[in-house]
């Protein structure tokens, strides 16, 4: 068998298949890919090269088996192994993939959080962009539940010493634009605290909007509260909305309206005293108040009658609130899973998943999609079927990967 690492000038085309392949069987992507863990276990670790130009990214670059062989053994990497009649590839048995919790280790202190790059960016742009900042082993295209691009990036480098020399580098920009750059760790951590903050802020406004309830329901506040109501009705249009009562009162002296459109009358609460309200209203308007040209009929609600439109009143905002709370919690959940949109939305894998680094709660892993899995596939892919379905998707993209 013919080893890599023959000390020949690489063609930019070969670098590229050397930084692809060497990728599939890489630290990062082997333990995860469980295609070609099993492909692996079939000949003493050898994988025909018929199979690996199965693989998308690789197949985009060449098919042909000569150019991948020849380009191979210029590698200096030393990290696969060709067979005698450049058929197969393995990693080379000299070289064994590092212990799971020594990798898990590593792994963590090297990743980085950069955030700045455009929403169209791909992912050979943003290779090309690292390239030029350090090595790096792995990159995560950050995306929505949409599976748009976020305009951010996990990125893992091949030393702690690189990934240190990118976060301390000042002013690092892609194009025109000033990045975003923290150590994966730091990013979670102000994640974290970001959340804490808006979990007690809004644990605070809720105990806020809970106290100005009850302060409505006491005795006192309720008999005061019936001098701030007023009464209308009239032949009102179907177009008669909340917005026309705004156009006559001042908004900020409106704490609540109890009016439904289509209907012919309804109920204003005031912040302050109703009838001083609209006495200033009709001194503004030439002494008639009127809707959409209709003539209505204004008046104060005095006794059990104001007492039970009160009531009402005061139970639709404690509704409202709830509603806003609840919809603000659905809203803190949304990308982190679960049914409903309340929960990360992760993709979701078919069989076992190994992980050796804390997934971001608001992304999803970059996968490549593989042509080569099985007969049953390939005979489905004859027909036309195309790609694999997504749940069935194996391997992480990195900078060499593929979606």
């Amino acid at each position: 068998m013919a080893e890599n690492g023959m000390a020949q000038e690489m063609t930019p085309l070969e670098k590229k298949i050397c930084e692809q392949i060497e990728y599939y069987f890489g630290d990062h992507n082997l333990p995860r890919d469980k295609f070609l863990k099993e492909q692996i276990k079939l000949d003493d670790g050898w994988v025909t090269l018929e199979t690996m130009i199965k693989f998308n990214r690789l197949s985009r670059l060449t098919t042909d088996f000569t150019i991948i062989a020849d380009g191979l053994k210029k590698s200096k990497s030393g990290l696969l192994e060709i067979s005698e009649d450049k058929s197969k590839i393995r990693r080379s048995p000299s070289k064994p993939l590092p212990e799971f919790e020594e990798y898990k280790t590593s792994i963590k202190v090297r990743s980085v959080y950069v955030k700045g790059f455009p929403t169209s960016a791909t992912l050979d742009e943003i290779k090309e962009w690292f390239d030029e900042n350090g090595p790096v082993e792995n990159i995560q295209m950050r995306r929505t539940l949409q599976r748009q691009f976020k305009g951010s990036v996990f990125v893992v480098f091949d030393s702690l010493d690189s990934a240190t020399k990118f976060v301390e580098t000042p002013g690092l920009k892609y194009k025109e634009t000033e990045m975003i750059i923290l150590f994966k760790e730091a990013y979670f951590q102000k994640k974290a605290e970001e959340k804490k903050q808006h979990k007690a802020k809004n644990k605070k406004n809720d105990k806020e909007q809970q106290k100005n309830t009850q302060d409505m329901l006491g005795t006192k506040s309720f008999e005061e509260r019936t001098e701030c109501l007023l009464k209308f009705a009239g032949d009102l249009t179907d177009q008669t909305c909340r917005e026309d009562i705004h156009e006559i009162f001042s908004t900020r002296d409106i704490q609540w309206i109890d009016f439904i459109r289509g209907a012919k009358e309804g109920n204003i609460l005031f912040k302050t005293n109703a009838k001083e309200i609209l006495e200033k209203a009709k001194e503004g308007h030439a002494g008639k108040l009127l809707l959409r040209g209709k003539e209505v009929t204004w008046e104060m609600v005095e006794g059990e009658e104001a007492k039970t439109i009160l009531k009402k009143i005061i139970e639709d905002q404690q509704e409202s609130m709830n509603k806003q709370r609840s919809k603000a919690r659905r809203g803190r959940g949304k990308g982190r899973g679960g049914k409903g949109g309340g929960g990360p939305q992760r993709v979701q894998f078919q069989g076992k998943k190994t992980t050796f680094e804390d997934e971001d709660s608001e992304g999803i892993q970059e996968t490549e999609e593989t042509t080569a899995t099985s007969p049953k596939k390939r005979a489905l892919e004859e027909t036309g079927s195309g790609e694999e379905p997504a749940a069935k998707q194996s391997k992480t993209e990195n900078e060499c990967g593929d979606q």
